[in-house]
């Protein structure tokens, strides 16, 4: 009886371990009909603005690939899931896409978020290029890229601008300290900054959690010339309404891509604003000849204007980055069927990436990247608001 029962035993661990592969995301791609991007971003929450770009401009794109043939015939799928920016909800909405037959990946919008995912997707080697994470240890993993500038860039190339254009200024910093995207500019950009400006700790202001009153850190900032803000919008803007009610001699506000969308905000007038507001983008969201204006009317005619942010014109152009690497892939000999799997893919995709292909799209010309993931492209200083005169 107890050898009966062993027996029975395996049979059923057999039957429970075929019920679970058949039900893998491993195995679904087997029976896709579409290639499949998976995406995980904030489409509800405070940090929407962000997700629902990305999901729209990737949906555009998609849109336009499959109504020019696809590649090679075949159609490409977008699914979207909603994390709130939230990096407790990316597991669940990682195993989401895995079921519903994902091969390849733009990660997550934010960096919180985009931690987990990274770690997750190492494990079952799926290509990834964020669009919009821009944590330094998103792209750690073989597998992992950024079209976005990392952390540690935007804060380097911010001190730049700094050093270059702010030298006889007094300068103050704003940012949340307990939030990794924040902490990690900060650091790059103090550890670039000039000489000439002292140590700027002691015009550091920092906040943490989801602090909504500032005033302590207005008063701290408030004989500054220049604040330097590597936090989201939605604080930025907190702070500079609060700002209006104190004296102060701030001249301008500049802040990195969280600032993107900040001309935007419901129930937020940046026009009131007396000072400058500037952010480093690799989007130039008034162009009116290029990649870059083609992205933005048809963006604003099929969305509005309220979303259109460099999310979203990253997120466009990540989607036709792994379009332009697949296709290149095909025309060099490397087969791609549709029920590819996602290890597979990845590998054929590394290959392209990390052997020299170019793209060039809304947010470069040229765009190259190294073999640690990171992106190489111009980062441009834009001005959202002038001065009040």
């Amino acid at each position: 009886k107890s050898n009966f029962k062993k027996v029975i035993a395996a049979v059923m661990a057999l039957v429970m371990m075929f019920g679970l592969t058949a039900c893998s995301g491993a195995n679904y791609t087997e029976n896709n009909t579409e290639y499949v991007i998976g995406v995980s971003g904030p489409l509800t929450g405070a940090a929407a603005v962000y997700g629902v770009a990305v999901q729209n401009s990737a949906q555009m794109a998609v849109d336009e690939i499959n109504a020019a043939g696809g590649l090679n015939g075949v159609m490409l799928k977008l699914v979207a899931t909603d994390d709130t920016h939230d990096a407790t909800k990316v597991a669940a909405n990682y195993a989401s896409m895995l079921e519903s037959g994902m091969q390849v990946s733009l990660g997550t919008v934010t960096t919180a978020p985009g931690v987990e995912f990274t770690g997750l997707s190492k494990e079952d080697n799926v290509f990834f290029i964020t669009p919009s994470a821009t944590g330094d240890d998103i792209p750690e993993n073989s597998n992992g890229y950024q079209m976005c500038f990392a952390d540690s860039n935007q804060g380097a190339v911010s001190a730049e601008v700094f050093n270059e254009t702010y030298a006889d200024k007094t300068v103050g910093v704003f940012f949340k300290s307990d939030d990794e995207y924040s902490v990690g500019i900060y650091n790059n950009f103090k550890a670039n900054l000039d000489k000439s400006f002292g140590d700027i700790s002691a015009a550091t202001a920092s906040f943490t959690g989801e602090a909504s009153t500032f005033d302590s850190q207005i008063q701290l900032l408030k004989d500054c010339e220049v604040v330097f803000m590597p936090s989201y919008y939605t604080p930025a803007s907190q702070f500079m309404t609060q700002a209006m009610n104190v004296d102060n001699s701030i001249a301008v506000y500049y802040g990195c891509d969280g600032f993107d969308g900040i001309d935007a905000i419901e129930g937020f007038d940046i026009n009131t604003v007396k000072q400058e507001v500037s952010y480093l983008s690799h989007f130039n969201s008034t162009a009116t000849e290029g990649p870059a204006a083609e992205f933005i009317a048809k963006y604003t005619e099929k969305f509005g204007a309220d979303t259109l942010n460099q999310f979203g014109a990253s997120a466009y152009d990540c989607v036709y980055a792994i379009y332009g690497a697949m296709k290149k892939a095909i025309d060099e000999g490397k087969e791609i069927p549709v029920t590819i799997s996602a290890s597979d893919l990845c590998e054929i995709l590394k290959k392209q990436f990390n052997g020299g292909f170019t793209y060039s799209g809304n947010t470069g010309d040229n765009i190259k990247w190294q073999s640690t993931g990171f992106v190489d492209k111009t980062a441009l200083a834009y001005v959202i608001k002038e001065a009040n005169k």
